[in-house]
């Protein structure tokens, strides 16, 4: 198995690490302008993709990122499980195979997560969803890899974008999802689906930091 092989698994196993540790915080996130299970879903998601994905440990990454997307479109309920999938889905048609400008692919792989959602989702920036920490991500990736930094580098400026995204959404008034019915309702909570995205990219970040990757 090649280290990139590897790094797919390693991905997952850590998504769903985290997603799992954070299940009941985004449930609580979820409560106030939504469901309240958007944490439970996602953590019923990716529990789904690990077998998979380790019964088949010599699968490409690209590979790895599409069982993951048509798993979580086939786990996941409500809107997180097609909206995830597709931006996974995107992603593995964006690294059919790492070259040796991973910094780049990096970029590629969260723009064209971002661009599966928002066709997906037909939301944009400042409508308190997933889409405010994607896009933010998708920004600063973009200005890391033209400043020439390291693929390690690109993923930590775009976590904490995504985070920084995340947050943002807290004063905003939902204007799209099932939260958008709230009305001003909707003001000083923080968006679940912004906040999943941001852990998940902070988790690929943690991984491709702690190696093996060539950068």
């Amino acid at each position: 198995m090649s280290d990139n092989e590897q790094l797919g698994i390693r991905i997952m196993r850590r998504i769903q690490n985290v997603i799992h540790a954070n299940t009941a915080e985004l449930d609580a996130f979820d409560r106030p302008i939504g469901d309240g299970d958007h944490g439970t879903n996602m953590d019923r998601g990716f529990t789904a993709v690990l077998p998979k994905i380790e019964a088949q440990p010599d699968q490409s990454l690209a590979a790895v990122f599409k069982t993951t997307a048509m798993t979580l479109i086939s786990t996941v309920g409500g809107a997180a499980g097609p909206l995830y999938g597709t931006g996974f889905l995107r992603i593995s048609t964006a690294i059919v195979d790492l070259d040796d400008d991973h910094p780049r692919q990096v970029a590629a792989a969260l723009t064209a997560a971002l661009g599966g959602v928002q066709a997906r989702g037909k939301a944009t920036t400042g409508e308190k969803t997933m889409v405010d920490a994607l896009a933010a991500a998708v920004d600063a990736a973009n200005v890391a890899v033209e400043e020439g930094v390291d693929t390690v580098t690109v993923l930590e400026r775009a976590a904490a974008a995504a985070r920084a995204g995340m947050e943002a959404t807290i004063p905003m008034r939902a204007t799209k999802g099932r939260a958008s019915y709230l009305g001003e309702r909707s003001i000083g909570h923080q968006d679940p689906g912004a906040t999943s995205s941001y852990l998940i990219i902070q988790a690929v970040a943690d991984v491709v930091r702690d190696g093996p990757v060539n950068t």
